[in-house]
């Protein structure tokens, strides 16, 4: 994670520096340089509280004694200022007994750093404070508990260290919030009217949206038979009241921390796996332009035309990437075609267009074996299908062909017209457009031709990069 994307203006990070020591100062804006962060200074804990009202900062480092007004003083007030509450401090300072360390957490820092640790171990506690912060800023909590002083004592805590809270009396009044709301963790109490702590977890554990956020229980009866029942319905942890605000913030950060870890090892499971599936691609493509220089073009042209409609769609972005991969193979089954008939510069016998009739089943057959290709296999198989069902391979009509393959053969047949092969010429613009509105409605899908006019509008000069 580049800790510029956390930032949602995407202006630089901005750290605020309270340091009565100008060349301290200057020395912690060096070790942070490689951040890129814009920092301000502040010389003491009254002009650094004054700063970071004034200022949107993303991170404090402050000083512990300090003229004015002291780095645990300062740290206090920003805590109890509603607007500068979730901002994250880590205390810099030349004391590190344990009870000035303690006085720093009780105060509200996130971090404490000693002095003479500062060249080996403030980036790193810069990054992971940055880090964590705008996780936690990202994530929703919700408090469902009917008493409004356990939602406000709840809310009050989770919220300095930059939560975002929702909450909810009773376990129905919370099932209707989910309808429109997914938290990334829920703290509930058991003892509740209308719909109890146990019913709710019982509602949230059966469905599938919902199962696997965590959901800490609460409760002033703290009978071990009780915790166990509730851990047996799928609590993630039980927390008996009345409790320490500071105990549940710790539990709750522990578990989003175990899920963030989860979040960032799945991300890098997922690059590998387009890494794999874009070498894959790039190999298929490269065996088949091997033989054919008129693919070469071909393939990417359609798939650079499949992107721009499909995004026109209001599709998601893994939905465009998938159509996209698609339309830059849909052609890869070519591959088992022989030369003879691939390359042939003049017209083809009707037995030589029934192997070429074949290639949309051998690409398909191809992708299969990929398991990280086979969901863009009807894009493959598909794209010679007509909305009038005398296409190819099945002859399917209608709806009945998937729409990325549709689409996929409007960019096909709009770049093979504009495109010169070896057997005739390619035509203008103005007449492939011409060709494609006569056969829409009969050979392509009328939907998908109106996107396709749609696309070039939207992207004009596309007319002459995509012929």
């Amino acid at each position: 994670m580049h800790l510029n994307d956390n930032i949602k203006d995407n202006r630089p990070i901005r750290i605020l520096v309270v340091e009565d020591s100008s060349a301290m100062r200057r020395g912690i804006a060096k070790l942070l340089e490689p951040l890129g962060a814009d920092i301000l200074e502040a010389p003491d804990g009254k002009q650094g509280y004054d700063l970071a009202l004034e200022s949107s900062v993303d991170l404090v480092i402050s000083d512990v004694d300090m003229p004015v007004l002291d780095g645990i003083e300062m740290c206090h007030q920003l805590k109890s200022s509603p607007q500068t509450r979730a901002l994250p401090i880590i205390l810099h300072s030349s004391f590190n007994a344990d009870r000035d360390i303690d006085r720093g957490f009780q105060a509200g820092a996130a971090a404490y750093v000693f002095k003479g640790e500062s060249s080996s171990r403030l980036l790193t506690v810069v990054r992971r404070t940055l880090n964590q912060s705008s996780f936690q800023r990202d994530c929703t909590i919700m408090v469902v508990d009917d008493s409004r002083t356990i939602q406000r004592l709840v809310k009050k805590g989770l919220s300095e260290v930059g939560f975002g809270i929702a909450t909810a009396s009773n376990g129905q009044e919370a099932l209707v919030q989910l309808a429109t709301l997914k938290p990334d963790l829920i703290i509930s109490d058991i003892d509740m009217p209308v719909m109890n702590g146990a019913e709710f977890c019982d509602a949230v554990r059966s469905d599938s949206r919902f199962n696997d956020i965590p959901l800490v229980v609460m409760s002033a009866n703290s009978e071990r038979a009780t915790m166990k029942r509730m851990l047996q319905r799928g609590a993630s942890a039980f927390i008996t009241k009345p409790f320490n605000i500071d105990e549940l913030v710790m539990l709750v950060e522990r578990f989003l921390s175990d899920h963030y870890r989860l979040l960032l090892r799945e991300k890098e499971r997922l690059d590998a796996e387009q890494r794999h599936l874009l070498e894959s691609i790039t190999s298929l493509i490269s065996a088949l332009e091997a033989r054919d220089a008129y693919t070469r073009g071909h393939s990417e042209a359609v798939g650079r035309i499949v992107s721009g409609m499909v995004e026109l769609t209001g599709a998601g972005q893994r939905e465009v990437d998938r159509a996209t991969i698609g339309g830059r193979l849909h052609d890869i089954g070519k591959i088992g075609v022989p030369d003879a008939v691939l390359l042939k510069p003049g017209k083809l016998s009707d037995a030589e267009f029934n192997y070429i009739k074949q290639h949309p089943v051998i690409g398909a057959k191809i992708l299969q074996s990929i398991q990280s290709l086979a969901d863009i296999r009807d894009i493959v198989l598909s794209h010679h299908e007509r909305i009038d069902g005398a296409g190819y391979p099945h002859g399917l009509a209608g709806a009945s062909i998937p729409v990325a393959a549709r689409i996929t053969a409007v960019a096909d047949c709009y770049h093979a017209l504009t495109s010169d092969r070896p057997y005739r010429k390619g035509v203008g613009a103005a007449k492939a457009l011409q060709i494609i509105d006569d056969v829409r409605g009969t050979q392509l899908c009328p939907d998908c031709v109106a996107l396709f006019h749609r696309y070039l509008e939207a992207a004009p000069l596309t007319r002459a990069s995509a012929a």
